[in-house]
């Protein structure tokens, strides 16, 4: 492998993992989901990957810059608020009972993916700059180095999402249910967060 090639990869990796370390939506729900299955965090993995993937393609081919127009913050930032509301008063729903039976939310770890990816505007934002240069320092070594990044920074994320399900679910086997009803009470109490500092900027940005 190509020294300088090797360099710009390894520099991605922590660029990307830095990225999907940070608490976020996505780790919330990932939590909330692996208190339940070990596993969830796979498949929300997935599902992101189903979202980041081609947006990476279509940064690759030049389409990027539509993210960065002026009226796709505040409109992306709207719809991914009362996306995250939804999902924390369906968290804050599983909490009734003697036991939680039921997800924390209608979708499945792999639509919530989707739906947590697609709904999240710094996620598009992050795209349309710093994934941006690093998709176009990717591009200096052709088709296969593009192909090599997407892999390499979808693999962080596989690989953070299901270390977290892990965690999670061991923890609410040692700790029962009680743990569970903690964990979701935390995951949804920041969905609600970020819902709120998303609608804020989202208005915010339009004065």
């Amino acid at each position: 492998m190509d020294t300088d090639f090797a360099q710009f990869i390894a520099g991605a990796a922590l660029v990307s993992l830095s990225g999907v370390m940070a608490p976020g939506p996505l780790s919330a729900v990932t939590v909330g989901k692996g208190s339940r299955s070990p596993h969830a965090g796979i498949f929300i993995a997935i599902g992101h990957g189903m979202v980041e993937l081609p947006l990476m393609a279509a940064v690759f081919f030049g389409f990027g810059y539509v993210l960065a127009f002026p009226g796709v913050r505040p409109a992306l930032g709207m719809a991914g608020g009362a996306v995250l509301l939804f999902m924390a008063i369906g968290m804050f729903r599983s909490l009734r009972g003697s036991a939680i039976t039921a997800v924390s939310d209608s979708r499945s770890p792999l639509g919530a993916g989707v739906v947590l990816t697609a709904a999240n505007p710094y996620f598009l934002l992050w795209w349309a700059t710093v994934g941006a240069s690093m998709v176009m320092g990717a591009a200096v070594f052709g088709p296969a180095g593009v192909a090599v990044f997407m892999a390499v920074h979808w693999l962080c994320d596989f690989g953070w999402s299901w270390a977290l399900s892990v965690l999670s679910y061991r923890g609410g086997r040692f700790f029962g249910n009680r743990f569970q009803k903690a964990v979701c009470a935390v995951s949804g109490a920041l969905l609600l967060i970020f819902s709120g500092i998303f609608i804020h900027q989202a208005v915010m940005s339009l004065f």
